[in-house]
């Protein structure tokens, strides 16, 4: 593959009414726009939950919200609404590399094992 080519990981796309109005796919979207959002404040709410009740009752209304993100993001790439860019393996080594050198550095226990 030509490093100037990025090869699209996408399904055939799944036809929709195009207008002013909303439509199935202009909801998908906006619904997975907000479950991330979701994610990320019940990820905050949690770190900051001082009460064990509380904190279990976020991790669940949490784990909930990230399973119906994942949920929305299969039906968006299912119907083609959603692509990915297929990784160059070179660069997924280069970025393991730097990655691995970066935490053996920073880790107080001196060199680890990868």
């Amino acid at each position: 593959m030509n490093n100037n080519q990025q090869q699209k990981i996408i399904n055939p796309e799944t036809q929709i009414q195009k207008g002013p109005q909303m439509n199935e796919r202009d909801f998908v979207n906006d619904l997975l726009s907000t479950e991330k959002y979701m994610s990320t404040s019940y990820s905050s709410a949690l770190n900051e939950a001082s009460h064990q009740a509380l904190y279990q009752d976020l991790l669940m209304i949490s784990n909930e919200t990230h399973q119906l993100q994942r949920d929305l993001y299969h039906l968006m790439f299912k119907n083609g609404w959603y692509s990915l860019e297929a990784a160059d393996t070179q660069k997924l080594q280069q970025s393991h590399q730097q990655f691995s050198n970066y935490i053996q550095q920073q880790s107080p226990y001196g060199n680890m094992p990868q």
